[in-house]
């Protein structure tokens, strides 16, 4: 099996896209960022990319008339660079449908949640106020329904007593670095792939998310 490329989408920071790249340079990952693409010029990701040669581009959304345009500029520099996988890494805008079924079953995601509980935005401080004992995160297939693609891996994370959104949003960032890469070593590996819309790992339909439990 040849190994895969990946173009990772990101809008901020890109604590995950480091994840990507340390996994890559510890050969925890053998897979090949052949790009790094925001709608933001300023994002500190793009730099990371850069200090790890990595190709880079932007393309930013406030320069198209609607979400169906940018999403076509975008399908455009991601199928120049000819990427198997498309991994979203904080990219902060809504897929349109059309893009989603042009790269069906080849774009990855993580959600601050134990999904299919609180898709959506604010995740940390609805876990709070809703009193639950456990938070956590989610890697998922991208479907055109939003946070509602087949999940792969889980990480479950305590909320303890004294949390508040931000602190507790540091701790299931920190699982979030582990799991994402994880479930990429899973496609690259050839183990895990998307069918029928769904998830199948070594062959058989995966009926619940792997769970990986941290009691960080």
């Amino acid at each position: 099996m040849s190994r895969i490329s990946a173009a990772i989408l990101i809008s901020g920071s890109g604590t995950n896209l480091q994840a990507f790249v340390d996994a890559v340079q510890d050969k925890a990952l053998d897979l090949d960022i052949a790009l790094v693409l925001s709608n933001r010029a300023d994002a500190a990701g793009l730099e990371r990319a850069r200090k790890a040669g990595i190709p880079t581009a932007c393309i930013s959304n406030i320069e198209f008339a609607d979400r169906e345009q940018f999403d076509a500029a975008l399908a455009v520099e991601l199928d120049r660079v000819n990427a198997d996988l498309i991994i979203l890494a904080g990219f902060m805008r809504i897929l349109t449908a059309a893009f989603v079924a042009h790269f069906e079953g080849r774009i990855l995601n993580i959600h601050p949640s134990l999904l299919p509980a609180y898709p959506g935005l604010h995740t940390h401080q609805r876990v709070i106020d809703a009193g639950d004992a456990w938070h956590g995160s989610t890697v998922h297939f991208v479907t055109a329904k939003l946070d509602g693609g087949p999940p792969i891996i889980q990480a479950r994370v305590p909320v303890m007593p004294d949390d508040d959104a931000d602190t507790l949003a540091a701790r299931v960032l920190n699982v979030e670095h582990q799991i994402y890469p994880q479930a990429a070593t899973l496609i690259a590996a050839g183990r895990l792939k998307y069918r029928d819309g769904s998830a199948w790992l070594d062959g058989e339909l995966l009926l619940e998310p792997i769970l990986f439990e941290s009691h960080a």
